[in-house]
């Protein structure tokens, strides 16, 4: 059956996210792959979202990049607001209130830090991969010492896992395991440290921790804070389904850039973060896209005559940056 039959056939109603385990994603073994690439289909098909668990990233690393996401958010405002990710092209800090990712509301209730690929050691000078792996040049806190090298240390740790998971993602579309390879040499990959504090009070829809929304790249491997639910997803039923935070897993789901190259057979689905926990809770996503330069033009088995087309071919990088206007406001 081919993959535009299967889509058809997929079933969003669902009730439940599935777990997947990674402990032999690196194995020579086809059989062991050809099930995991299965799994990986089904969960992109019907959900758009799972967890992976023995993923490979140490609880110490996680555990520093934690630490230090609360010192840097415990600094005073004035503090933050010289990195104004406003400032400097999308990269560093972002306010309270400062996004809105759902139109219909009028903000998202959380604080953020964002960069992207950087060399651990030392601190590259721009170079001719730096456009396509990210927007602009970090920028860091003077005042949050460890702060860069423990956020560093937990990114390529994540975008190891992400390139680990690409060839599951092709095979699954029925392609050679290395089709994504030459699509992501220069790790177009942003992460993004979160600060939710607690919403008290009168409840109020329109601002909420993040509004409903798709994620942009290809997919999103996401750390959440143990015990606070917050993250929901929206099945076709249009049903917020819990993802609660599950002790030694990430939670991977679609973003629309995978979406668009598979002309929606594989799920960008709409979800959200409510923090009513009435404590602080933080959380670190890290969204894999693909090089900037790459045109998303449809992969020939996800189209048909009765599926044609469903978008209009644009470069990731033009994509992501409409994106961030439109969020932003800039």
């Amino acid at each position: 059956m081919s993959l535009v039959e299967l889509s058809a056939q997929a079933d969003a109603s669902f009730d439940r996210i599935p777990i997947i385990d990674l402990a032999q994603v690196s194995t020579h073994n086809p059989d062991i792959i050809r099930v995991l690439a299965k799994q990986v289909r089904d969960a992109c098909m019907n959900v758009g979202f799972f967890y992976v668990k023995n993923h490979g990233i140490p609880e110490g690393t996680i555990h520093s990049a934690l630490s230090a996401s609360k010192d840097f958010f415990s600094l005073p405002l004035e503090s933050k607001l010289e990195l104004d990710m406003r400032k400097n092209n999308f990269k560093g800090y972002n306010p309270v209130l400062s996004s809105n990712n759902d139109p219909e509301n009028r903000g998202d209730l959380h604080e953020g830090f964002e960069f992207g690929w950087e060399d651990l050691v030392a601190k590259p000078s721009v170079d001719e991969g730096a456009t396509a792996r990210s927007l602009a040049a970090n920028v860091w806190p003077s005042d949050a010492p460890g702060f860069r090298e423990a956020l560093l240390e937990y990114y390529h740790a994540a975008v190891n896992l992400g390139k680990s998971l690409f060839p599951l993602f092709a095979l699954a579309l029925d392609l050679p395991a290395d089709f994504f390879e030459d699509k992501t040499k220069n790790s177009a990959a942003l992460m993004r440290v979160l600060h939710y504090p607690p919403q008290t009070g009168p409840v109020d829809d329109r601002v909420i921790g993040i509004g409903a929304h798709t994620d942009w790249e290809c997919f999103t491997i996401l750390w959440q804070e143990p015990e606070i639910q917050a993250l929901q997803v929206l099945n076709t039923e249009k049903r917020w389904i819990d993802a609660p935070p599950i002790p030694g897993t990430l939670v991977v789901n679609i973003g629309d850039q995978l979406s668009r190259w598979t002309n929606n057979v594989f799920k960008s689905t709409v979800h959200r973060a409510i923090n009513r926990s009435g404590v602080r809770r933080y959380s670190i996503p890290l969204f894999f896209g693909t090089d900037y330069d790459v045109r998303l033009e449809p992969i020939p088995s996800c189209v048909s005559p009765e599926r044609p087309p469903k978008y209009e071919v644009v470069t990731a990088g033009d994509y992501v940056k409409e994106r961030l206007k439109a969020t932003y406001g800039h």
